[in-house]
């Protein structure tokens, strides 16, 4: 459709739309249900205030950037909108509770009600344009609505709020319903600065704005920027050209042998640092959760005699033969290992995997942190070329993943379309039955992994405890993705 009208918002407010803070604004003039118009950034129109007292000071340090950011000569337009509602608003409103709604102070809303105009609170359904669009300062000094330099061509695809969170937000303002989070929303204020350079921060912070409901589902994730290291294991392993160049043997096999220890340390291992590879070291220790040894070799195959001197670097080295015999003995390096090979290592209870498995261990315990049990992937560790074996061990954590996410999904679908805040798992078992389920479940094993969905430390769902155990009622906090990008 083409939007040929943009409508004068104050530049912070913007923000607060198409962050999903707040689904209103305060026109001057009345808004006709239906119509469409672009979001044109312009100043805050109550200059009797200064800005700390015009907004809270939780949304503060947003609107001070965004008022410093506006440009005298261009307007970035990033938004368009469509008008839902524009009641009327009286002398008599509580501005206390609409503040807590809003990104108003209560003083703000006061004084915006006193001016001429300002009767009203416009519920806009928004959605981000794909890319920012930029104008010049028309001279048209109209102060409400204004003429595009051109028809903006846009589309409903990238909306801020889904449907179902915006009729809920809708109803929380028509009925000047308290928010549920208000330290959810002090704490996303806090770490907002964070999230301009740490990931975590951005991952938590996307987090509470889907339970504030300021956002619809948890987008793709994208791999930690810090972890990038990941992606070179198979390549060290293989010593590719590219990365090989000016490259000593020795300084090649180094580098594939510390990113292999931060690889297995990523996983949840604890490295002993005493052993350190080099000429006649043992490659790698680990301690816990159980005791690992092993060897590393980077370049086009793995050599005959890597069994045999694992086995000797670790006895020399451990000083412990009870121990080594208890010990997981793993070996990392590329190609089809000889026949050889395979026999010494099946002998001495060797495991052997190339780079590309452990690469792939590695990004799945990226996307789904704690995914990886190493006392499963433990036996799947077998004598001689195991990568068959771990590979199926991630198929299998990715389908108990996948099964999760279902799950998460299903009950966020059913409690939507039944306009309900919470099911019990009679109601929900039956969903799942006829939902095309990945595998069948009884009512029990669906009840146990929704309890585990619900455990503080994995926050999907929330569950509110019955009195016999067969009773409880569970609820939807926030998405499982099952489609991170790597």
């Amino acid at each position: 459709m083409l939007i040929q009208t943009a409508l004068r918002v104050p530049a912070p407010e913007i923000e607060a739309l198409i962050e999903g803070r707040m689904i209103v604004i305060m026109p001057r003039v009345p808004i006709n249900p239906g119509r469409q118009f672009a979001l044109y950034p312009s100043v805050i129109p109550i200059k009797a205030l200064p800005i700390e007292k015009y907004y809270r000071s939780d949304f503060l340090p947003t609107a001070q950037k965004t008022i410093a950011d506006i440009n005298s000569e261009t307007v970035v337009i990033k938004a368009w909108a469509r008008c839902e509602f524009c009641p009327f608003l009286d002398a008599s409103e509580a501005c206390d509770i609409l503040s807590q709604l809003t990104v108003w102070t209560k003083e703000a809303l006061e004084q915006i009600l006193k001016q001429p105009g300002y009767k009203r609170l416009a519920y806009l359904r928004v959605y981000r344009l794909p890319q920012p669009w930029e104008m010049p300062v028309p001279s048209n000094s109209n102060p409400n609505f204004i003429p595009l330099e051109r028809s903006l061509d846009v589309s409903e695809t990238t909306p801020v709020l889904n449907e179902h969170i915006f009729a809920r937000r809708r109803r929380q303002l028509e009925n000047r319903q308290l928010p549920l989070y208000p330290e959810l929303e002090q704490l996303h204020s806090a770490i907002t600065q964070l999230c301009q350079t740490n990931h975590a921060a951005q991952e938590l912070n996307q987090d509470i704005k889907q339970l504030l409901g300021w956002a619809n589902e948890i987008p793709t994730r994208q791999l930690n920027p810090d972890l990038a290291w990941i992606n070179d294991i198979t390549a060290l392993g293989d010593r590719s050209k590219e990365l090989d160049t000016g490259k000593s043997n020795y300084q090649a096999g180094t580098d594939f042998e510390n990113i292999v220890r931060n690889s297995l340390k990523f996983l949840g291992f604890t490295i002993d640092y005493s052993h350190k590879g080099g000429a006649g070291g043992l490659d790698l220790f680990c301690s816990q959760p159980y005791p690992l040894v092993g060897e590393c070799k980077a370049g086009k195959k793995v050599p005959n005699n890597t069994a045999v001197q694992l086995l000797n670097l670790g006895t020399i080295r451990l000083n412990d033969e009870q121990l080594l015999k208890q010990t997981t003995k793993l070996i990392i390096g590329p190609g089809e290992p000889t026949k050889q090979l395979k026999e010494a290592a099946t002998l001495h209870g060797m495991a052997i995997i190339n780079p590309e498995t452990l690469e792939k261990l590695v990004k799945l315990q990226s996307k789904y942190p704690n995914s990886i049990d190493l006392f499963k992937l433990k036996n799947y560790l077998k004598p001689g070329q195991t990568d068959d074996e771990v590979e199926n061990y991630i198929a299998q954590v990715s389908r108990e993943i996948e099964l999760r996410s279902h799950l998460v999904a299903l009950v966020k679908n059913y409690l939507e379309n039944a306009n309900i805040a919470s099911a019990e798992i009679s109601a929900l078992h039956a969903v799942y039955v006829v939902s095309n389920p990945l595998q069948p479940l009884t009512a029990p094993e669906l009840h146990e992994i929704l309890i585990e969905l619900s455990s503080p430390l994995t926050g999907y769902l929330g569950r509110i405890k019955g009195s016999d155990g067969k009773s409880d009622r569970f609820y939807f906090l926030r998405d499982l993705p099952n489609n991170i990008e790597q």
